[in-house]
C-alpha cells in the first residue's frame, strides 16, 4: 500500500512549531505553579511557624525571668558570682612580697644592715634603715640599687631597671660607724607572681648574698624604744 504525504512542508513545521508552544506554556504554568505554592509555603513558616516560635520564646523568658525575680537575695548571689570570677585576676596582679627578701640581701653591701623596711605597693616605694661601717658603704648601697637590672624570660636580651628615684633621705656619722635611711622605687614586674625576674646585680659591689649568711643581715630591735 502506498501512502502520500498530501501536507506541505510548511504545515508540518506550523504544526511542529505549535507543539512546541503549547509545551513551552505548560511548563511555564507548571513552574508558577509551583513557586507560588512554595511562596505560599514560605509566608506560611514566617507568618505563622516563626510567629509562633516567637511568642514561645516570650514565654520562656517571661517565665524563666518570674522565676529569677522570685529567687531569694537574688543580687547577693550574682554579686558572689562576680567576686568570685574576679579571684584569679586578683590572685595574679598581688605583689609577691616573699621576694623582697632575696631582693634586699642581693643588694645590701656585706658591712651593711638593716634595722627596718618599709614597702608601700601601692606607690611601688622602699624605705630601708640601718647602719654601715662607714657613708661610704652607704654610697654604695645606693649606687648598688640604682644599676640593679632585671630581666624576663620572654625579653631575656632587654636590662630593666629595677630600682629607681634612689634617694639618701638621712643619715649620721659616730665613732661606730654610720647610719642611714635610703627612699627608693621599684618596677612593679620585680614582685610579680607571673614573671619569672632575674635580678642582675653590679658585679663589683660586694653583697652579703655573696659572702656571708644572709641571716646577719638584720640588725636585733633594741627594747625601750
Amino acid at each position: 500500500m502506498i501512502q502520500f504525504n498530501l501536507l506541505p512542508d510548511i504545515k508540518i513545521q506550523y504544526l511542529r512549531a505549535r507543539r512546541q508552544k503549547h509545551m513551552v506554556l505548560l511548563t511555564s504554568c507548571v513552574v508558577i505553579i509551583a513557586s507560588v505554592a512554595v511562596l505560599v509555603i514560605l509566608i506560611g513558616v514566617v507568618f505563622g511557624l516563626q510567629k509562633k516560635n516567637i511568642s514561645d520564646l516570650n514565654t520562656d523568658i517571661k517565665d524563666r525571668s518570674g522565676e529569677l525575680q522570685s529567687t531569694p537575695d537574688l543580687t547577693k548571689i550574682l554579686t558572689v558570682q562576680n567576686q568570685l570570677k574576679s579571684l584569679p585576676g586578683l590572685h595574679d596582679a598581688k605583689p609577691v612580697a616573699t621576694k623582697l627578701f632575696e631582693y634586699v640581701t642581693s643588694t645590701t653591701p656585706a658591712a651593711a644592715s638593716i634595722a627596718r623596711i618599709n614597702v608601700d605597693f601601692a606607690q611601688s616605694k622602699i624605705t630601708v634603715s640601718g647602719a654601715a661601717d662607714n657613708l661610704t658603704t652607704v654610697n654604695t648601697f645606693a649606687d648598688t640599687l640604682k644599676f640593679t637590672t632585671y630581666q624576663v624570660p620572654k625579653d631575656p636580651s632587654k636590662d630593666r631597671n629595677a630600682f629607681s628615684s634612689v634617694v639618701l633621705t638621712s643619715f649620721g656619722r659616730d665613732s661606730k660607724g654610720a647610719s642611714y635611711t635610703l627612699t627608693f622605687n621599684f618596677d612593679k614586674t620585680i614582685f610579680s607572681g607571673i614573671e619569672e625576674v632575674k635580678l642582675t646585680v653590679p658585679k663589683k659591689i660586694t653583697t652579703r648574698s655573696e659572702i656571708e649568711q644572709p641571716s646577719a643581715l638584720f640588725q636585733q630591735s633594741e627594747t625601750g624604744q
